[in-house]
């Protein structure tokens, strides 16, 4: 059924330079292609396919929103509430689109994919970007030279 295509491929022009949050991000690129190939035409089939990815997509993005607010919030980020409002607008979308598809409407998994694709790119280029640099000035720096902010940093923001 894979057809092993990637709507999206990982650039390190999408990278902020912060493992954590790079790793998330291509998790989300990664669950966006592995939706793209289970495109196949076939509504029954994709149904069964959404009906067993959906929850786990939506817990994973989650994650990864409630970590990047936390740090934005740890740190001061003076864009964060412009930053939450755009999560929580497209966690508003993506729930339109479940329950649409839960009340019978009719369902397109290529277009539900296109819509996270732009989203994703266009969140990232645009609104991540913003908070790059800004944490760039406050991670750390490990031995091979790469900039992190690790899970127990993370935890001193609670």
């Amino acid at each position: 059924m894979a057809k092993n295509n990637e709507l999206i491929i990982w650039s390190n022009t999408f990278s902020c330079g912060i493992k954590l949050i790079d790793d998330q991000h291509k998790g989300l690129v990664k669950m966006v292609n592995e939706m793209f190939n289970h495109i196949s035409g076939d509504e029954k089939q994709e149904h069964l396919y959404f009906n067993k990815i959906i929850l786990e997509a939506v817990d994973y993005i989650r994650v990864h929103f409630v970590t990047e607010e936390k740090i934005m919030r740890f740190t001061k980020f003076k864009g964060y509430a412009e930053h939450k409002k755009e999560h929580d607008n497209f966690v508003l979308t993506v729930i339109e689109n479940i329950n649409a598809y839960n009340t019978g409407e009719r369902f397109n998994l290529l277009n539900f994919t296109k819509f996270l694709k732009n989203w994703v790119l266009s969140h990232i280029a645009i609104m991540d970007k913003k908070y790059f640099e800004y944490f760039k000035k406050l991670a750390s720096r490990k031995a091979d030279g790469k900039l992190s902010i690790t899970i127990n940093d993370i935890a001193q923001c609670a």
